[in-house]
């Protein structure tokens, strides 16, 4: 059974639930938008998550980000009161969202590795720290993450 996911932005005025089958590892986007919008260390932490299980309550905003002039797909949700990221969805991927770790109140399992992502985005004063267990999303560039999930028994049924 999918792990049920709490939370919301800081002042409490958005609320939502999401059941995820993969709250870990961590995938930590090192992507310029990412970084910008939610990841005070250089990098935001994303979790994936089934986009038809996405309840909200509350209101928020939506940033479409330009990458070299062309508007990207992903919707970033945040609330506009408080500017608190709450999670991304991509119509390129219809059946994922991805929570923003920050934005979960849940206890979230520790992760028995980190996925680093977009690590040629990430600017030069930014030294990820990456651990014999973690991986970067190059190392199976043929699997979806749902894929490598089930691949390294990580996905929760």
């Amino acid at each position: 059974m999918p792990m049920q996911l709490a939370g919301g932005c800081c002042c409490g005025a958005v609320r939502f639930t999401v059941a995820s089958h993969t709250p870990a590892p961590y995938q930590l986007c090192y992507c310029s938008i990412c970084r910008k919008t939610a990841g005070g260390g250089g990098y935001a932490i994303n979790l994936g998550a089934a986009a038809r299980t996405l309840h909200r309550h509350g209101h928020t905003a939506v940033l479409h980000a330009e990458i070299d002039g062309q508007r990207s797909n992903a919707e970033r949700h945040f609330y506009l009161h408080c500017g608190s990221a709450m999670w991304l969805y991509d119509s390129r991927w219809p059946d994922l969202v991805h929570p923003f770790a920050s934005a979960i109140d849940t206890p979230l399992p520790v992760p028995p590795s980190r996925v680093h992502i977009m690590l040629g985005s990430k600017p030069d004063w930014v030294e990820p720290q990456i651990g014999p267990r973690d991986l970067t999303f190059d190392s199976y560039p043929d699997q979806s993450i749902a894929d490598w999930h089930r691949t390294h028994g990580l996905w929760i049924d």
